[in-house]
Formats: C-alpha cells, sequence, structure tokens
C-alpha cells in the first residue's frame, strides 16, 4: 500500500473503493466528501466519469470543481485497460509535484453491454489492485445500480478492498488475492467457435509462415483495412511470443462470427503465470527492450486470455470487427 502522506491536511486512505449508489443524491454523498478531501489535501484531483455524472458532481462542488480534472479513460471510457493505465501513470506522475504528492480519483464504473465486456472490466479492477498497489493514488469507483446489470454491482466488493457504506469506509467482505480473482475469471466461448475455424495450423513451419498466414485469413475477412492490420500486429506479437519462449509446436486457430472474431495460439511451453502479463510491456516504459507483444495484443484487442494447462499455453484473442 502507498506510504502515508507527508504533507496536506487529511488522512492517508486506503486507494481502492467502492460505492453502490442508486440516486444522484447517493452518488454524490459518496463522490463529494472523498473529491473534497482530495482539494483539501492538495491532491491532484480527477474525474473519469461519463459527461452527465461529471456535470452532477461538479455542480456539487460548486466553486471548487475548477481544481477538479477530467480524464473518463481511466474508468475504461471508450478505451482499453493498457491506455487506462498508462493514462494513470501520467497522472501519478504529475502529482508527485502537487503539494501532497497524491492522486485522487473518482470513477463511475460503464463497462458495456455484454457479459464479455464485463469481465473485462472486472479484470481491469482487480488488475489494478496489484498493478498500482504501491502509487499514491486514492481511487474511489461509483456503482450505480441505475444503469449497471446485478452482475456487475454483485462483483464489486470482490475487487475493492474497501467499500463506503452508509458514508463510511470499511474492509471488503467479499474482497481476497486480486492474483487468484484474475485467474479464475471464466472464458466465454462464442457461438461460432463451435464450427470450423477460418484458419486452422497445427504445427507452424516458421513464424514468418504463420504471419503471412493469419494476415491473408485477417484481410480476407476484416473489411476494414487500418482494422485489420491492427489485428494482425497483436496476433503477430503473440505467435513471436511463441516462438521466441515457448515450445514447438506452435498453432493457431482463427474463427470468425457476425461482426466478431477470436484467434488463439498455442505452444507446449511451460506458459506465463503472471495474472497481469500485458497490462503494461514487460520493461517498463522503454519500450526499445521489448517486451510488448502481449501488451500490444491488450491494447488492440477487446479481450485477452492466457490458458495455461498441462499441454502449454494458449493465447485466446477475441474482439468486435463490426
Amino acid at each position: 500500500m502507498p506510504a502515508p502522506r507527508s504533507h496536506g491536511t487529511v488522512s492517508p486512505v486506503r486507494p481502492h473503493a467502492a460505492a453502490v449508489v442508486g440516486s444522484d443524491e447517493e452518488l454524490l454523498a459518496a463522490a463529494l466528501p472523498f473529491l473534497e478531501a482530495g482539494l483539501a489535501a492538495g491532491d491532484l484531483t480527477v474525474l473519469a466519469c461519463p459527461p452527465e455524472a461529471a456535470a452532477l458532481i461538479r455542480s456539487g462542488l460548486g466553486a471548487r470543481a475548477g481544481a477538479v480534472e477530467d480524464h473518463p479513460r481511466i474508468a475504461l471510457l471508450d478505451t482499453r485497460a493498457p491506455d487506462a493505465l498508462t493514462v494513470t501513470r501520467r497522472l501519478l506522475d504529475r502529482a508527485r509535484s502537487s503539494s501532497s504528492g497524491w492522486a485522487r480519483v473518482v470513477g463511475q464504473v460503464q463497462f458495456g453491454s455484454r457479459p464479455c465486456d464485463w469481465r473485462e472490466g472486472e479484470r481491469y479492477e482487480a488488475a489494478a489492485n496489484i498493478l498500482l498497489a504501491d502509487q499514491p493514488l486514492a481511487a474511489l469507483c461509483l456503482y450505480d445500480t441505475r444503469v449497471l446489470p446485478p452482475e456487475v454491482v454483485d462483483n464489486a466488493a470482490a475487487t475493492h478492498p474497501e467499500v463506503v457504506v452508509g458514508g463510511r469506509r470499511q474492509p471488503s467482505p467479499g474482497f481476497g488475492d486480486p492474483a487468484e480473482f484474475l485467474r479464475l475469471l471464466p472464458v466465454p466461448r462464442e457461438p461460432f467457435e463451435d464450427g470450423a475455424p477460418v484458419l486452422a495450423v497445427a504445427d507452424a513451419v516458421s513464424l514468418a509462415d504463420l504471419r503471412h498466414r493469419l494476415g491473408a485469413a485477417l484481410a480476407a475477412h476484416v473489411p476494414d483495412r487500418d482494422l485489420a492490420d491492427d489485428l494482425h500486429l497483436a496476433v503477430s506479437e503473440v505467435a513471436a511470443n511463441a516462438f521466441r519462449h515457448g515450445r514447438p509446436p506452435v498453432s493457431a486457430r482463427l474463427w470468425v462470427g457476425t461482426g466478431h472474431l477470436v484467434c488463439e495460439i498455442g505452444d507446449h511451453g511451460s506458459g506465463y503465470t503472471d495474472p497481469v502479463a500485458g497490462f503494461q510491456p514487460a520493461h517498463g516504459p522503454d519500450l526499445a527492450r521489448g517486451g510488448m507483444g502481449l501488451w500490444l495484443a491488450r491494447k488492440l484487442f477487446d479481450h485477452v486470455d492466457l490458458m495455461a494447462g498441462n499441454g502449454g499455453l494458449t493465447v485466446r484473442l477475441s474482439t468486435r470487427v463490426g
């Protein structure tokens, strides 16, 4: 956990809490004291909310709203987890020169309309507990029952070490080891995966040949040329990892459904055991050192799952294409 504050007038808080709200009044009751405490302490204070919620909170803050920044991408609004984490880390770099040295964020959770998107949001929330545990960051995530399905609201306690109940922060009874939560996330299958793949390679002869075959299949089934190129870059990086770090045979399968595709690339190596692999470059911000394969995959695909088993490692990449 982050070290106690050395500046400011407010005691430190644990960095990641969830508040379940069901009305504008409850939303303001959770968000305003948290933000006001950050402003009083000299934190870099941020809203990561859709426009309607941000406007409501700013109205409640009144004249103090001018000191609060807007960065909705932190809450996965129109972005994916690696880019949201990049924005967060840039804010943390700036926060270190603030009077408190801390950043404070209120975000309203909106993970999308499909169960697979909800799962990706939950993955992000759990991974943040690991990736940002040592950072001077306090975050309050608003789970609004008016816009979120019950399944998402119910899992808030499992991905946040603290919850806000009746205006008071308390330990979350459902919180456990974030790494274990990530390992146990289910991997849903798309119905079209029951059919024959449009590409099936059981034992790739070389990385160059596999890249070529993947590129040809994507070009044939993804009408948007730029998107096809992006997806080809991602699957090529994953294939390169399989050849570089795994053991043969290296395999690949690609399924295409209406507006969606799934690609699996496997090898017979021992596989990754890091549950947050790919949320940031493996060697940090110096991209010249490499380690970008899974990071690029998470940036360019909606969902990336690392499925390790006795037979090796399979990387499953899934995304919408229309």
